[in-house]
């Protein structure tokens, strides 16, 4: 499921360019939470979150690859990933 989440995010992420990182699936304080992990030049800021997961949302939605509630994270992959 993770490899088809991100293989349908990583095109319309590029285009915008933006890379998908990694996309994990985690218990998160007892929340289920998909985790996407970007990076962009010349770094990602709360705008470049804020646009992927616009973009992420939709697609998410539409295929409906998840049958269990989740949170949605997009976030950085950090200075020291």
């Amino acid at each position: 499921m993770l490899e088809k989440v991100k293989s349908l995010i990583e095109e319309p992420l590029s285009k915008e360019n933006i890379e998908v990182v990694s996309v994990t699936f985690e218990d998160i304080d007892g929340a289920k939470n998909l985790v996407i992990v970007i990076d962009t030049k010349p770094y990602v800021d709360l705008n470049t979150c804020v646009k992927a997961t616009h973009i992420i949302n939709p697609i998410l939605d539409e295929a409906d690859l998840i049958s269990e509630s989740y949170i949605l994270n997009v976030c950085s992959k950090g200075e020291d990933e």
